[in-house]
């Protein structure tokens, strides 16, 4: 067994990378449906070893140039728009095709940069996908090009499956490329490029093999540059990142069944767990900008691993938005733990002292139960 498909079997939540030149027909400009049909097998078998699995899908402009009859001549930014707009039907509708032999529902999810980067819309985010994976659902994320402008775009979808297995804590973000992995070189223009087919480190060498971005792509913005970038992301996140090669002309098998028969492939191991990783965030990272005072009850529910209800606060400090970092204090003003808010602090004053189930007749809205998710709250040691 190889690292890339022991990792991959061993996986429990999957973030998958699709790429356009992956995902459409060279000849055509439509969608290969041959090939989503064998990526939506892998998919199904993962789901059936209770893997969850997301996929990051660029193809929307792709697929909408062609319905819109705009040829293959570069477009400017309103175009691009036009095409996504356009083709995003047409995405999801190829998705839902390759999934509806194995039963499984897929959901349109669009995201732009802010989405990833704003605590607040990050945690409405994360909890959309976190609901629709625990629903059994595939959610098929693309980036909202219809309104993302240059300046808030990620461009390429490397780095936002990464920011997003980074949101959702997934253990193993998969990009499938061009290319079966990371080389000394780019062995189409060095014969002697040697495959490196594990990678401890994200080191300055390692960056330099690889290059710009892929000038030789039809289709697609990225290359092994924004695929480097994306693994140091998921690196910093706790996750591992495999890059291999999404079509294969030497084997019936799906890209992912592939690699766990042995394919070749690069993989980027983590340092820690997605979880540790995520709590040093929180506690060691992030400004704190509030605080809230719980009583001795709710400061022993934390300590005992519960999440901070409204009913066991006592005072509520600062001017936090919701998924801000907030300081979490006992009534003798000692820290207990740091976490993020899933409330700004005029809800959180409006809110504290009370039951959990009076939150909607309070705030006129029905929201979560809880002020800090013990997924998001890490004690402080002492």
């Amino acid at each position: 067994m190889t690292a890339a498909s022991g990792l991959l079997t061993r996986a429990r939540r999957v973030v998958v990378k699709v790429g356009s030149s992956l995902l459409v027909d060279g000849q055509s400009g439509a969608a290969d449906r041959a090939w989503l049909a064998a990526l939506a097998r892998d998919a199904a078998r993962l789901k059936a070893r209770t893997c969850e699995v997301l996929i990051v899908s660029s193809g929307s402009v792709a697929l909408g140039r062609r319905r819109l009859g705009l040829g293959s001549r570069a477009l400017s930014l309103e175009e691009k728009q036009a095409a996504a707009a356009a083709g995003q039907s047409l995405l999801m509708r190829a998705w839902e095709e390759a999934f509806e032999p194995y039963g499984a529902a897929v959901a349109q999810v669009l995201v732009t940069r802010d989405d990833t980067e704003i605590r607040r819309r990050w945690l409405n985010a994360r909890a959309t996908m976190e609901t629709l994976l625990g629903l059994g659902a595939v959610p098929i994320v693309n980036e909202n090009d219809t309104v993302a402008t240059e300046e808030i775009r990620y461009g390429d979808n490397d780095r936002l499956a990464a920011r997003v297995a980074q949101m959702i804590g997934a253990d193993l973000l998969i990009l499938l490329s061009d290319i079966d992995g990371l080389y000394t070189a780019d062995p189409r223009r060095d014969r002697g490029a040697v495959h490196i087919p594990l990678v401890s480190d994200i080191t300055p060498e390692i960056e330099a093999m690889g290059g710009g971005r892929n000038e030789d792509a039809g289709m697609g913005s990225g290359g092994m540059a924004t695929k480097l970038a994306a693994a140091r992301i998921a690196h910093g996140a706790g996750c591992a990142t495999l890059i291999t090669l999404g079509r294969r002309s030497d084997s019936a098998a799906g890209p992912l069944e592939a690699v766990e028969q042995g394919a070749r492939a690069t993989v980027f191991e983590p340092h820690a767990t997605p979880a540790a990783a995520y709590k040093q965030w929180i506690g060691g990272t992030l400004a704190p900008q509030g605080v809230l005072t719980v009583d001795a009850g709710a400061a022993a529910a934390l300590r005992a691993g519960k999440s901070l209800l409204p009913a066991g606060v006592r005072g509520v400090d600062g001017g936090f938005g919701k998924g801000d970092a907030v300081t979490v204090v006992d009534e003798a003003g000692r820290e207990i733990a740091r976490g993020l808010a899933a409330y700004g602090a005029d809800e959180a004053r409006a809110i504290q002292g009370r039951r959990s189930d009076a939150i909607e007749k309070i705030l006129g809205y029905a929201g979560r139960p809880v002020l800090i998710h013990r997924n998001d709250l890490v004690l402080v040691a002492g």
